[in-house]
């Protein structure tokens, strides 16, 4: 049985025993002398039973499918020769996706006759798992919904005792979340400390020249590669502040417009068609900016006597970048400015300012923490966008000040460094994780420093 059809019979197993546990509320409640002796309604002792029934069952098949495969996995590799048990990384992945593969049928001739007994056990250790897996969890399901049916009584507290399930329930979930980023983090950390174990951390923050490219094997000449990410982290900030230039003031404008100036009905017609400049994806951003705003920018540059100008530039993804994180920005400067107490607005009008004025002078002061925000966010958009880049300003990693030429980002080399099949074990495929770090770090400081702005500057309005 496979684990979405055994989770779609647990799902039958617990939705009968909330009906039997309702069903035995009642039966116990018209002993003793009607419905009025219950605790709590009838309802909640069906699903306090349904969690009892549900809860260990769901667990121990979570625990089942997350540790299944590596058990099988050791078993299988036990039955090798010592000379494959030995291998580790990628080649060992490749022994496995050999095996696995001829269990499945998807290949029938083996490379190592010896695979062959690996094959016979896989396939048994699966059946067993199965099997095994689908027997305990209806097993442990089943005692758990009559556990949960024997405990209904009429002075049970079920309304009160589901609370508190449904309490643990909402914290293991932003358990996970929580846990789910320490682990990315962590993951990240590993592969970085590994990389700065081939590459001095001195040389990638501070080298000026980025070429991993060469970097494969100690076979290939020149294979020490050059991994010095200001190059990278340049093109970012390049790309990044130009899109902050047009997207922030061209934002903050429309959303000024829209909260205090537009009557209902233009911000009807504008609002939604912001919000479709929002939902246009990222590719066909980079199809414009590719395709059109290149193109327009080389041939307005060279027209008025600028040359060397380059077809992939950061100016051109830059700009086509802050156009599309405008309604990013307008929409979190709306929802702020759409925030500030009325009472601020009749006050300035009640002293004689003008609405631009009141714009200037009481509004913006008062909206400064969620703008700025709103802006740190739209920053950390901009810093991790990959598509736009990748056709607009192109891959080449050139350490310059100049918008007109070509260059790139942190994410698109750590897309290029990642594509196709590559060995983890290299400086070149580590170097995607050190970079990943950096961007990290990156983003987390932008939003600590949002947190400080708007601590800060809300005491002062609150």
């Amino acid at each position: 049985m496979t684990s979405s059809s055994l989770f779609l019979l647990l799902i039958i197993i617990v939705a009968a025993v909330f009906v039997l546990g309702r069903k035995r509320s009642v039966d116990v409640a018209q002993s003793v002398g009607g419905i009025r002796y219950l605790h709590s309604l009838p309802n909640y002792y069906g699903l306090l039973a349904a969690a009892w029934a549900a809860i260990p069952g769901v667990i121990l098949l979570a625990l089942w499918s997350a540790f299944q495969d590596v058990i099988i996995q050791n078993s299988v590799f036990s039955l090798l020769p010592e000379s494959y048990q030995a291998l580790s990384g990628s080649r060992l992945d490749l022994v496995w996706a050999e095996i696995y593969n001829l269990q499945k049928g998807i290949i029938t001739e083996a490379s190592d006759p010896a695979f062959y007994p690996a094959v016979e056990a896989l396939n048994n250790l699966m059946t067993t798992s199965t099997t095994g897996r689908t027997v305990l969890v209806i097993a442990l399901t089943v005692l758990g919904g009559v556990w949960g049916w024997r405990l209904i009584k009429p002075e049970q507290r079920a309304r009160n005792q589901f609370e508190k399930v449904v309490e643990a329930l909402l914290l293991a979930s932003s358990m996970i979340a929580i846990l789910t980023t320490v682990g990315i983090v962590f993951s990240v950390v590993f592969e970085s400390i590994r990389f700065f174990h081939k590459v001095p951390f001195t040389e990638f923050v501070f080298g000026i020249k980025w070429s991993p490219q060469i970097a494969i094997n100690a076979e290939v000449a020149g294979s020490s590669g050059a991994f010095g990410a200001i190059p990278l982290f340049v093109g970012t900030l390049m790309i990044a502040g130009i899109a902050l230039l047009v997207a922030v003031p061209v934002g903050l404008m429309t959303a000024v417009y829209l909260v205090e100036y537009a009557s209902s009905r233009v911000r009807s017609i504008i609002k939604p068609l912001l919000e479709v400049l929002a939902g246009i994806p990222t590719v066909v951003y980079g199809f414009f900016a590719a395709l059109t705003m290149a193109p327009k920018l080389k041939g307005f540059f060279e027209g008025i006597g600028v040359n060397g100008v380059s077809s992939e530039s950061a100016l051109a993804a830059g700009l086509v970048m802050g156009i599309m994180i405008i309604p990013f920005v307008s929409s979190l400067a709306d929802d702020v400015i759409n925030a500030v107490p009325r009472s601020l607005r009749d006050g300035s009008y009640g002293l004689g300012a003008t609405k631009s004025e009141t714009v200037k002078q009481v509004i913006f002061p008062a909206a400064l923490p969620g703008i700025v925000s709103g802006v740190l966010l739209a920053a950390s958009r901009a810093i991790g966008e990959t598509m736009i880049v990748v056709m607009a300003a192109g891959l080449a990693a050139n350490l310059t000040a100049n918008p007109l030429e070509a260059v790139t980002t942190v994410t698109v080399q750590i897309a290029t460094l990642l594509v196709g099949d590559q060995e983890f074990d290299s400086a070149k495929t580590l170097a995607a994780f050190a970079l990943g770090l950096m961007l990290f770090f990156v983003t987390l400081m932008l939003n600590v420093i949002a947190l400080a702005v708007v601590k800060r500057f809300r005491e002062q309005y609150d």
